[in-house]
């Protein structure tokens, strides 16, 4: 039997202990600084996320935190664009000649030093949503350099070069942005790819979404549709293409008529004179449309299905319609039998929720199931879809109920929150989610707590706030009874143009 190599015990490498030693101890370094972070962010009652917010104090503008700290000392003349709450990224404009328009800008960060600064220009990118609030496009920032634009992402990288007449957001489409050179327009994401080379006298969005087409114009003033691969969808031959579209149909516009079209180009209806408004869903089913300022409903043979005898109509659940008569709204089927009377100031549907909610003229709702049953009744301040709750105040309390309408408890459904409202001999106060008292009741009236931690607390006609913990921050000082929204970070409360989305003092 061979016997086998001897071998030496194997001797320690004392750097390599030395080494490991050390990276143990930073290790455990670490995690003794972050359970303190932690711990002390918790005793605060800080949020780890920080959020940026435009702040004005004294007639001057800053920025401040989501703790309510200030992060830039109000002290600019000019409103300081946050266009992106989680970014360190702060625009402010000076020199501002409003006889001539002109003015110029800089970019700042948290510490107040100036960046992007290898531009002659740099501003935020803003367009109105459907309810004409102010937004910004949180991703790019648009600079100048000269006198042509570019795009740069946040962390000062540029992803579309300063060659570019103009530059701005598409109405209507996040994350799409129209640009335009030497008169021509075209299309670019905010990652800088170019979508449509500038190649149109004029692009429209179709839809809510860059995924369902651009409305283009030629030079001739001859439109037609292009997707988001810039491929042909309708051909540039018509006089004008209408932002109604279902599946593969499309109203278009040939001389005086308008007319349904489907993608191929086929003419599916020509309505003779009337104004389509609106497809319907299954658009098979025809189409809404109006003549003399009245509704009605044809089919895709030009036959009146529901007589034009509406002062609105439009479409619910599909082949179900919210019509009004006069001054007062009812629902009606497309055999124009009557679903729900008209005696309503209003009526809207919930696709996702597959819900109806009604409002009377005290404002109070009614919330329909899709049998038309009466399942809720109060006043409701909030449907989420993401969440798939329904908020209603009902004798002067605000409950929560799924979308099956069965009741849920508040800390059910905001699981992170701290404090809750509650009510108890006509004072409100908050409690924990196993219901201790936290903060006594006290108030004549009171808010949710926001995703920063903070409640409005109301008290003798002031409002004030408390933080997650239930201490007060901001003593009941300021009379907002005017506002349509109050709302607190620390002292600062939310501005009464909640267009602006900023905080004050």
């Amino acid at each position: 039997m061979s016997r086998g190599k001897r071998y030496e015990e194997p001797k320690l490498n004392m750097k390599k202990v030395f080494a490991v030693v050390i990276l143990f101890i930073v290790i455990i370094m670490c995690i003794i600084m972050l359970k303190g972070i932690f711990t002390e962010n918790e005793e605060q009652g800080n949020i780890i996320s920080i959020d940026y917010f435009a702040a004005y104090k004294d007639n001057k503008w800053g920025v401040i935190d989501s703790n309510g700290n200030i992060v830039i000392e109000p002290s600019f003349s000019e409103m300081i664009i946050v266009p992106n709450s989680k970014e360190d990224v702060f625009l402010y404009t000076y020199d501002v000649n409003y006889e001539d328009g002109t003015y110029k800008t800089k970019a700042i960060n948290s510490k107040n030093e100036g960046i992007f600064t290898n531009y002659e220009q740099v501003e935020a990118i803003s367009s109105v949503d459907e309810n004409q609030n102010l937004v910004y496009d949180g991703k790019v920032l648009k600079v100048q350099n000269g006198g042509k634009y570019g795009l740069i992402n946040l962390e000062g990288k540029e992803i579309l070069p300063c060659e570019y007449d103009s530059i701005n957001l598409l109405q209507g489409v996040e994350n799409t942005l129209l640009v335009s050179k030497d008169g021509n327009y075209g299309i670019v994401d905010n990652d800088g790819k170019v979508i449509i080379p500038p190649s149109y006298s004029e692009i429209q969005n179709l839809g809510n979404g860059a995924s369902q087409g651009f409305i283009v114009k030629n030079s001739e003033g001859k439109y037609g549709i292009v997707d988001i691969g810039n491929s042909q969808v309708l051909e540039l031959k018509y006089d004008a293409i209408s932002k109604i579209h279902e599946g593969e149909y499309y109203v278009v516009t040939e001389g005086n008529n308008q007319k349904i079209v489907k993608r191929s180009g086929q003419e599916v209806l020509n309505a003779n004179g009337k104004e389509i408004t609106a497809l319907l869903k299954n658009p098979e089913n025809g189409v809404i449309y109006k003549v003399d300022n009245k509704y009605g409903v044809m089919n895709l043979s030009g036959e009146d299905v529901v007589e034009a005898s509406y002062d609105e109509l439009k479409e619910g659940k599909t082949g179900i319609l919210i019509a009004k008569k006069g001054d007062k709204c009812g629902i009606i089927d497309l055999q124009g039998n009557e679903k729900v009377e008209f005696k309503y100031n209003g009526i809207t549907y919930n696709e996702k929720a597959d819900l109806y909610i009604t409002e009377d003229e005290s404002y109070n709702n009614e919330v329909l199931d899709s049998n038309y049953s009466v399942k809720l009744t109060g006043i409701v301040t909030d449907l989420n879809d993401e969440k798939g709750y329904i908020e209603i105040r009902q004798s002067d309390e605000y409950k929560y109920y799924n979308f099956k309408f069965e009741e849920e408890k508040e800390a059910e459904i905001f699981t992170g929150n701290t404090l809750f409202v509650s009510k108890k001999d006509g004072k409100y106060g908050f409690v924990d989610k196993d219901g201790k008292v936290i903060v006594d009741y006290i108030y004549d009236d009171v808010g949710m707590q926001n995703s920063f931690g903070f409640a409005a607390i109301k008290k003798d006609g002031k409002w004030g706030a408390v933080d997650r913990n239930g201490n007060i921050v901001q003593e009941p000082t300021y009379q907002l009874d005017d506002y349509l929204q109050v709302d607190f970070i620390g002292g600062w409360y939310l501005g009464k143009d909640l267009n602006m989305n900023y905080y004050r003092k």
